[in-house]
């Protein structure tokens, strides 16, 4: 079985210039899900001054872009290789881009909610269709570790060019601007799409089995729902509920990939230690960095003070670091190896949270700016070479599904580090004793006080915003510890997981 169309319309076809050119077009629709990811957390103290959403709803509009993502990767991805990539990724960037108008224009936490959630529909046909191509596209391993090192430094690279745009948007407009940006990124990505990119799909790829992308859709979203609620409010009725359903709809999908002829997710990936190792790598990398990451933000500006421009620009260190060290990431691995590479940038991580640790209200630039990039460079490391893993690790006709397993693992380890990490900074911040008569609405979340300081003498004010802001700060330093046992801990297994692991290096 191969896992292209018949030569006119391979991506072998495409000659060497034009794979080049193609490749353009999917770093534009990285830019695109990237931007979106990170210009949502400078604005968040706008969303909270505007729309007035509680602790929890807060929490939901970060995450369940991501929770609605991870559900529908999997499926997207096999949908992908069935219809083609190409015809998925400009349908879905076309749809992203119209979807972001609603969520610049919400008018209630609700809808905002509810328009997050439509956007992770939109998102998810997006990033496996990327990575899918990539692997169809270019077959030289030596060419595929430099493209992907190029898809991941332009995900680094809009990680950066989000909160400074962002930033820059919020001094000047609403809170709803940093939505429409998506709007040109994603018009030039299709407009130049149609003409650069080729198709691929598999040529056999069976039915699209509905029964697994519910079960897949349920399992995913009744699973990190249960850990969020679990960690927010503890073990609840509800919670378990949501925890059972989501278990079980997600052995359900497992064993009915087992059986069907032609799976939606070939179960049989997981036997390869390589993918297995890379993915789990992703997941728990995440999942450490996610939570404090979400917060960061607000720490730098309803801390520190810095404007929202100031402060995307505070952010750049970790997206230069991981560029730069995403472009040799494939070299390096290959120098040394895969695990030492993986591993090395994993402690890195781990290190730089655990400097972060000792923050204060108060910390000087050079802390923060030294941990970032120390984060970026480990960061560019290890996913870059765990995503070459897995795209290595599987035939052509399944780089769609397996890239979207991939982007599971990234999208849950999200969700999940948004939830608990997130949670512990909440639930910190929101025990700090106010002066007297504070109204519950500070206690929802830092934003909440900041709005409510605004209405209080100047003396009750500064009182309120003092243990708001040291109640805080002690939430992320626990958050951050967390996160740092966590990378860690991920450390050591992937060196187990990946030995033997490596690269190649023939065409």
């Amino acid at each position: 079985m191969t896992g292209t169309l018949p030569s006119a319309t391979t991506p072998e076809a495409v000659r060497r210039p034009g794979r080049w050119a193609a490749l353009t077009v999917l770093v534009l629709a990285v830019l695109l899900v990237a931007v979106d990811a990170t210009v949502l957390g400078l604005a968040t103290p706008y969303i909270s001054e505007d729309l007035k959403p509680s602790g929890t709803q807060l929490l939901w509009i970060g995450d369940v872009y991501s929770f609605v993502i991870a559900g529908l990767l999997v499926s997207m991805g096999s949908l992908g290789d069935r219809i083609g990539r190409k015809r998925i990724l400009l349908g879905g960037a076309t749809a992203f881009g119209a979807i972001s108008v609603l969520n610049a224009y919400a008018t209630t936490p609700e809808l905002l909610i509810a328009a997050r959630a439509l956007l992770g529909v939109a998102g998810a046909t997006l990033m496996p269709a990327t990575l899918a191509l990539i692997r169809n596209l270019f077959h030289d391993p030596r060419e595929r570790s430099l493209a992907v090192g190029i898809w991941g430094a332009a995900a680094s690279a809009g990680t950066a060019v989000g909160p400074i745009a962002g930033g820059f948007l919020l001094e000047h407009f609403w809170w709803g601007s940093v939505f429409l940006i998506n709007l040109p990124v994603m018009a030039v990505l299709v407009l130049v799409g149609l003409r650069t990119l080729p198709e691929s799909r598999n040529p056999h790829p069976g039915p699209w089995d509905l029964t697994s992308v519910v079960l897949s859709l349920v399992g995913m979203i009744g699973v990190v729902y249960a850990v969020k609620e679990a960690a927010t409010h503890g073990l609840t009725p509800g919670t378990l509920t949501g925890g059972l359903v989501g278990t079980a709809a997600l052995y359900g999908f497992v064993r009915r990939q087992l059986t069907l002829p032609v799976p939606l997710l070939d179960m049989r990936l997981f036997r390869n230690r390589g993918f297995s190792g890379a993915v789990l790598a992703d997941l728990l990398t995440i999942l450490g960095l996610s939570g404090l990451v979400f917060f960061l933000s607000q720490y730098l500006q309803l801390v520190q003070g810095r404007r929202p421009f100031e402060a995307g620009l505070a952010e750049l260190p970790a997206a230069v670091g991981a560029v730069a060290a995403g472009l040799i990431a494939g070299r390096a691995a290959r120098r040394f190896s895969v695990r030492a590479v993986v591993s090395g940038g994993l402690a890195a991580i781990g290190l730089a949270l655990a400097a972060l640790t000792v923050i204060d209200e108060s910390t000087g630039y050079p802390l923060l700016g030294a941990a970032l990039l120390v984060v970026g460079v480990g960061a560019g490391f290890s996913f870059t070479v765990t995503a070459d893993v897995i795209l290595s690790s599987v035939p052509k006709e399944q780089a769609g599904a397996a890239s979207a397993v991939s982007e599971t693992a990234y999208e849950l380890g999200a969700a999940l580090g948004i939830a608990v990490l997130g949670s512990i900074v909440t639930g910190v911040y929101r025990d700090f004793t106010g002066p007297a008569g504070t109204p519950a609405a500070a206690h929802e979340s830092l934003g909440g006080a900041v709005e409510v300081a605004g209405h209080l003498p100047s003396a009750t004010a500064r009182d309120l915003l003092s243990s708001a802001r040291e109640a805080f700060v002690d939430g992320l330093t626990i958050a951050a510890g967390a996160g740092a046992a966590v990378l860690m801990a991920t450390a050591v297994a992937a060196w187990f997981m990946l030995r033997g692991q490596r690269l190649d290096s023939r065409p």
